[in-house]
């Protein structure tokens, strides 16, 4: 392979989980090799995902169960993220658009239902409701509530099919006020950079890999990453083809990365 066709120089390794490590219950085939194989290169590598439905514990036992170790200081939500940069901004009582063992990943916030200093919006699944958005609209009418989200993915994919994401509500919650959300999951700088800093890795030497062609390949790309897409979880040609802007590779799955990497 030439050196046109891999990536040389890399210091770290960053790792969609849903559909780019694991699908439903499995491993998808060749992570826990790609993982290995890392390891035996001296290559650090975390896992970083936009989930708002499942706290960095659950996260850990999923991975587990798909037969791969991981610590929680290897794993990178955007709650975990949110909960520091919420403490900073001082912003200590919040309305949540989130599941309620989310809460969990996000100590020392409150959570209210009245007087918010910040609407904070997550993944509720089936449990978005007009009124709760509704609650939400009119907390952000007032210019002192801060916005934030904590993904904008457009979609993700469930078991029965593709599923509306986060992205979806704040979109709608943008439009209704006129505000636009401070996003804090991928592909803010901040979430990728407290990623990178934990592997001691270079940004321009670390690659992120991913399934979503936004947030994952050119989110990564946008804040000085390599980005690289894999055709696994809700990989979609179609999407790419019609795409202004292009990873810097694009793989089957996670299975084809050592070779990318170290051949």
């Amino acid at each position: 392979m030439s050196g046109h066709d891999r990536l040389t120089d890399i210091q770290g390794v960053l790792l969609d989980l849903d559909g780019t490590v694991y699908e439903a219950d499995h491993a998808i085939s060749g992570t826990v090799e790609t993982l290995a194989a890392l390891r035996s290169h001296g290559i650090p590598y975390c896992f970083v995902t936009n989930t708002t439905s499942k706290p960095r514990s659950v996260v850990v036992e999923r991975l587990r169960q798909a037969g791969i170790a991981a610590t929680p200081e290897q794993i990178f939500t955007a709650p975990a993220v949110a909960r520091d940069w919420l403490r900073e901004k001082q912003f200590t009582r919040c309305y949540f658009l989130l599941r309620p063992p989310l809460l969990a990943d996000l100590e020392g916030v409150e959570a209210v239902d009245e007087t918010p200093q910040a609407v904070v919006v997550g993944d509720m699944g089936d449990d978005f409701t007009y009124n709760k958005l509704n609650r939400a609209f009119r907390f952000l009418l007032d210019e002192r509530c801060a916005f934030v989200t904590l993904a904008a993915n457009r979609c993700f994919k469930g078991g029965d099919g593709l599923c509306l994401d986060v992205g979806a509500f704040v979109a709608a919650l943008e439009f209704a006020t006129g505000r636009k959300a401070e996003l804090i999951g991928k592909p803010s700088p901040a979430f990728f950079e407290v990623a990178c800093a934990s592997l001691h890795a270079d940004p321009a030497h670390t690659v992120m890999i991913g399934d979503d062609l936004e947030s994952d390949a050119l989110g990564a790309q946008a804040c000085g990453l390599r980005g690289v897409l894999v055709r696994t979880g809700k990989f979609r040609a179609e999407q790419l083809a019609v795409s202004g802007k292009k990873p810097d590779f694009v793989l089957d799955s996670i299975a084809d990365l050592p070779r990318l990497l170290f051949q």
